[in-house]
């Protein structure tokens, strides 16, 4: 009896497992149904509407940047587009720095353009690199006689620093400018882990390699501590000078102690608004309203209407897409972000997808010349060395590789750019990191204080290590043999493709972060320039005069563009923000410990060997 009923039982089951499968399904279909019958209704109607005249009016480009500045054409997550809406948040935009800079130069030469206006108050904190690179635009628009305004309640420092290009910068009266400097800051767990009984066993090579301390230790150490001043003085100097020269104000003024500061704001009957304005670094406090009236007596226009502009999006969108046609091109990989192994995940440099698109200009006759645009503080070591090797393999065509350092390319963002023919950086670029590391946590402290034991027997040394079971001694000591032998890969490589002895490179090794001025005067870089300079050079040295860009970049699925595009003409939200769940307060820790955590998962080097600069990171 028994034994029928265990049969009935599983025909039961099987049904029920049948039935579930269909109903999901249905429910499925009848939900992409719902998606292409609103994607094609919507596209259909826009289809059908008329197309508005152009508008030959000269007008004001309103630079309204929102969202992040990246390096990386590559098309962002459509199902995080889609999910995004459905959670009730926004997807951020994010702003090509090549898009930017091409847009800011073709209307300086557009007639119908007639000056440029930035309003920023959507732009977050972005590195200085990507800064100088707009600001290099801003001047060339200014060098054409059209005036720049900048117009804003508060400005956050990136925000500022591109403002002080303009003519005249107005600001709110009740607003202020929001200067914090630079600084290095880390979350630390060390306590926590052993608090929760668990093992982190760091292996790595280089006395200034501070990737594992937020894991080791509870504060930085000395040598962090040492080399990060040297950067970050250095980007802040440069910062400084920049702005103290646009707005023709005393350096000393942007390095207060905070007696000095107190006082000036005191002076200032506690006013950010007021202090700014007897500081000099805006001209003019104005509301809204009347920021919007100098606008109009600037540009024409009416109170009803406002000033006579364009938004930067709208002006994009109405260029000419560059063609790849001409039988001479310079092929462009950007490099943007964290290296993983195999295939580009969301934000991350994947080894395989990289490496492919390298191999695909390596495959294009009409390429004559690569730039590697890179922007990553590393990652796994071996997914560096599949992109390095498709380099040389480049390399051996007889066509020049050539690498342009963005804001940062250190550690694994090194590693790929040290065998190009030649290596391009800003003074403010950070690189170098020449270092090595593996972290393993293991959890058998934690279980054996609450009985939780493991034995057993194995067929080597190595059968019964595990994040259960934690490491003997004999596999501590072979990791960390094999983090020596990947730094002395690592420097080797350098000492080789940079054409420097080997002792040279031990003294700027260590894992000892750069700035590109001082990579420069050190042998790891070959001269200061942005991205322009490297594309020049690359048609140099490639003997070509005329020619085109083509970007590389990994093409969608017709599934992820059908997303992308839908996303584009639908919003639909259910009204949930997961992050209003937590006080604001702790909204920054909560971020930071995710970015740190999300980190540790997503290491998947096959031998567990790192080159990564987490303290680069810096906005």
């Amino acid at each position: 009896m028994k034994t029928l009923f265990r049969f009935i039982g599983k025909i039961a089951r099987g049904i029920w497992k049948v039935i579930t499968f269909t109903r999901v399904a249905l429910a499925n279909l009848l939900f992409l149904a719902a998606l292409v019958f609103i994607y094609f209704t919507v596209t259909q109607v826009d289809s059908k509407s008329d197309t508005p005249a152009v508008d030959q009016t000269a007008k004001a480009l309103v630079l309204n940047l929102s969202g992040k500045i990246v390096e990386d054409r590559r098309a962002s997550n459509p199902m995080d587009s889609l999910t995004g809406s459905l959670l009730g948040k926004d997807t951020p935009k994010e702003n090509m720095l090549y898009d930017i800079r091409n847009t800011i130069r073709h209307a300086a030469s557009d007639d119908n353009v007639s000056g440029l206006v930035l309003s920023l108050k959507k732009m977050p904190e972005t590195n200085l690199t990507k800064l100088r690179y707009i600001a290099k635009a801003l001047n060339e628009f200014k060098a054409t006689g059209k005036p720049i305004y900048a117009i804003g309640d508060f400005y956050n420092q990136s925000q500022y620093y591109l403002a002080s290009y303009a003519d005249k910068i107005y600001l709110s009266p009740d607003g202020g400018v929001m200067l914090r400097g630079y600084s290095s800051y880390s979350m630390y767990y060390k306590e926590l882990l052993d608090n929760l009984d668990v093992s982190t066993h760091v292996f790595k090579v280089g006395t200034y390699k501070s990737a594992v301390e937020p894991f080791t230790r509870n504060s930085m150490s000395a040598p962090a501590k040492e080399a990060a001043s040297v950067w970050l003085g250095q980007l802040w100097g440069a910062y400084v000078d920049d702005v103290a020269h646009n707005r023709n104000i005393d350096k000393a003024l942007f390095n207060p102690s905070m007696d000095e500061f107190i006082k000036a704001f005191s002076q200032a009957d506690g006013s950010l608004s007021l202090l700014a304005m007897k500081l000099g670094m805006v001209d003019e406090l104005a509301t809204r309203q009347q920021a919007q009236d100098a606008m109009i007596d600037a540009f024409g226009g009416d109170e009803k209407s406002g000033f006579n502009s364009v938004d930067y999006y709208t002006y994009k969108d109405q260029l000419s897409p560059e063609l790849n046609q001409s039988d001479n091109q310079i092929a462009v990989v950007v490099a943007s972000g964290a290296i993983m192994d195999g295939p580009q995940q969301g934000n991350s440099v994947g080894g395989d997808t990289t490496a492919s698109l390298i191999r695909q200009a390596r495959l294009n006759d009409k390429v004559k010349a690569l730039v590697l645009r890179v922007d990553s503080p590393g990652g796994s070591a071996f997914a560096s060395e599949v992109i390095r090797n498709e380099i040389v393999a480049f390399k051996q065509t007889n066509r020049p590789v050539v690498v342009s350092m963005s804001s940062l390319a250190a550690s694994g963002g090194y590693w790929i750019s040290m065998s190009a023919d030649e290596i391009l950086a800003q003074p403010t670029t950070l690189t170098g990191s020449i270092g090595i590391f593996s972290i393993v946590t293991t959890f058998e402290k934690g279980l054996n204080k609450y009985g939780i034991h493991t034995d057993g027997l194995g067929t080597s040394p190595f059968s019964g290590i595990g994040a259960m079971s934690g490491l003997n001694e004999g596999a501590k000591r072979a990791m960390q043999l094999g983090i020596e032998n990947g730094y002395r890969r690592f420097t080797g490589l350098v000492a080789v493709n940079r054409d420097l002895d080997a002792k040279a490179v031990e003294k700027i090794a260590e894992g000892r972060v750069w700035t590109g001025q001082d990579a420069v005067n050190k042998g790891l870089v070959d001269s200061i320039g942005d991205f322009d300079d490297a594309i020049a050079r690359a048609a140099t040295l490639a003997k070509v005069e005329s020619y085109s860009l083509n970007w590389l970049q990994k093409p969608l699925t017709p599934a992820q563009k059908f997303l992308q595009d839908f996303s584009k003409h639908v919003s639909v939200s259910l009204g949930l923000d997961v992050n209003a769940w937590l006080p604001s307060a702790l909204q920054p820790m909560a971020s930071q410990m995710q970015q740190d955590l999300s980190m540790m998962q997503e290491f998947n080097d096959p031998n567990g060997y790192y080159t990564l600069c987490l303290p680069c990171q810096v906005e």
